[in-house]
Formats: structure tokens, sequence, C-alpha cells
């Protein structure tokens, strides 16, 4: 096998990976709430609007070929998806004060449904999600410049 096919490849499973990623957080956010009704809060909204669209744009980067131009336009969305949880999960902790929280009117974005371990919550997941999605992309992103 040629080297560059081996560099296709190996790119094609990392884009893969993302998509298995969003699926999978996009699946368990829609268990959360169709399933076991958790009211979702804003900020929670706002980050399945920065994850559901990737499912798609991660699906059109793999076939019929990996194309490397999916790179600019996810990583944008996992950035601002990125910050999003990490600002909501800073929230949840506490360490953002109550006064200037987004959710003053329906659910709570500090609402505890779920902790896993006894100290992930569902934001942090979020925030796991959207950062191992922005460093997988930024390995692609250099795998590509070359």
């Amino acid at each position: 096998m040629a080297q560059s096919d081996k560099e296709t490849n190996t790119n094609w499973t990392l884009l893969f990976l993302c998509w298995l990623l969003v699926s999978v957080s996009a699946t368990i956010s829609i268990f959360f709430s169709s399933v076991l009704e958790y009211q979702p809060c804003v900020l929670c909204w706002y980050q399945r609007i920065f994850l559901f669209p990737l499912i798609v744009i991660f699906a059109a980067g793999l076939f019929p070929t990996f194309d490397k131009s999916v790179i600019k336009y996810s990583l944008p969305l996992t950035i601002a998806g990125g910050l999003t949880a990490l600002y909501h999960t800073l929230l949840y902790a506490g360490i953002i004060p109550e006064n200037i929280q987004p959710c003053s009117q329906g659910v709570s974005c500090t609402e505890q449904y779920f902790e896993l371990f006894g100290f992930i919550s569902i934001p942090m997941l979020s925030f796991f999600a959207f950062s191992t999605l922005v460093f997988l992309l930024i390995i692609l992103k250099r795998r590509t410049s070359k």
C-alpha cells in the first residue's frame, strides 16, 4: 500500500471517529430528553444546535472518499459548542454566579438530573465530547496540511 493511501485511510478513520462520537452524543442527548424525559435548558439547546449538523457534515466528508474541506466547516461548530459546554459546566459547578445565568425562565441550567461517578454531569459530558472533537479535528487539520 502506498504512503498516500495509508495517510488517506488514517484520515478517513479519524473523521469516522468524529462522526461516531457525534452520533453517540446526539443519541444520548435525544435519549435523555425523549426517553428519560429530562427537560433541556437553553444552553443544552445551543449545544444541540452545534452538535446535530455535525452528523451530516462528517458523513458528507466521509463518502464517497475522505474530503479534507470538512474540517473548515466542522471546526467552528465544535469550538463554539465546546465553549458553550464549558460555560454550562462552569455555571453548573457554581463558578459562574447565578445572576448572569441565561436560564432565568423555564428549566434551570443548573438542574441536577444525572451525575456519573458522582461528579460528571451532563454539561461536563458535552464538554468532553466537544473537546475530543476539537482535538481530533486539529490532528486531522495538521495531517492534511502537509
